[in-house]
């Protein structure tokens, strides 16, 4: 009951402090963005934004509203998780609003990568915590902020499509509090590796 009454506060107050990245956009900022994306964050991020290294995220269909977030934590150090020092810090120190806006709005408006399959009774079990939870343990449903389809919101990421590898990355940062989320460090502490597993393979079969 403690984690629904925080995932509550937490959705009201992510829908305050990230505010939606609609705005006008310069001319020169989308072509730059475009450059950016095409000459540099393809390298890892895949053509257009669909990965090509599991160790990677999609970016194609993201919300435009989480990746300006993203990039904003990056660029402030306020993501920490070994690929983000690694890796985005740097990328990002470079990056001013107008390009992060453009960025974002650029890679939101890709097509997803399609999903992979796998073993049909995994993606059963993935499902069901995926749609259910864990009663057991208090880890509320999925679904309850990334949607049904997984395809997230505007606070919430898109996880469908994305690489399983990368999933279970993230979910372990959560349960390590690298990546500093509460509600998520919540959820991640109380699933068992073989748990990570079948719902990262089944959200990327989507």
């Amino acid at each position: 009951m403690k984690l629904f009454t925080m995932l509550t506060l937490s959705l009201a107050t992510l829908f305050c402090v990230y505010k939606s990245s609609a705005q006008e956009i310069s001319s020169d900022n989308r072509a730059a963005a475009l450059h950016v994306a095409v000459t540099t964050c393809t390298t890892c991020h895949g053509t257009q934004g669909r990965y090509i290294s599991p160790k990677f995220p999609s970016l194609a269909g993201q919300h435009a509203d989480y990746l300006v977030a993203q990039m904003k934590n990056f660029k402030s150090h306020t993501r920490g998780d070994p690929d983000a020092v690694g890796y985005m810090w740097g990328m990002a120190a470079p990056l001013d609003d107008g390009m992060i806006v453009a960025l974002a709005e650029y890679y939101s408006a890709q097509q997803p990568k399609h999903g992979e399959s796998a073993d049909t009774a995994t993606i059963a079990r993935g499902q069901d915590i995926y749609l259910n939870g864990v009663a057991a343990v208090g880890i509320p449903a999925c679904a309850t902020c990334h949607g049904p389809l997984a395809t997230g919101t505007a606070q919430f990421p898109r996880l469908a499509g994305q690489s399983a590898q990368y999933l279970i990355k993230q979910l372990r940062s959560f349960q390590s509090n690298l990546r500093d989320v509460a509600i998520m460090h919540g959820v991640a502490s109380g699933l068992k590796t073989t748990e990570m597993q079948d719902v990262a393979l089944y959200l990327n079969s989507l």
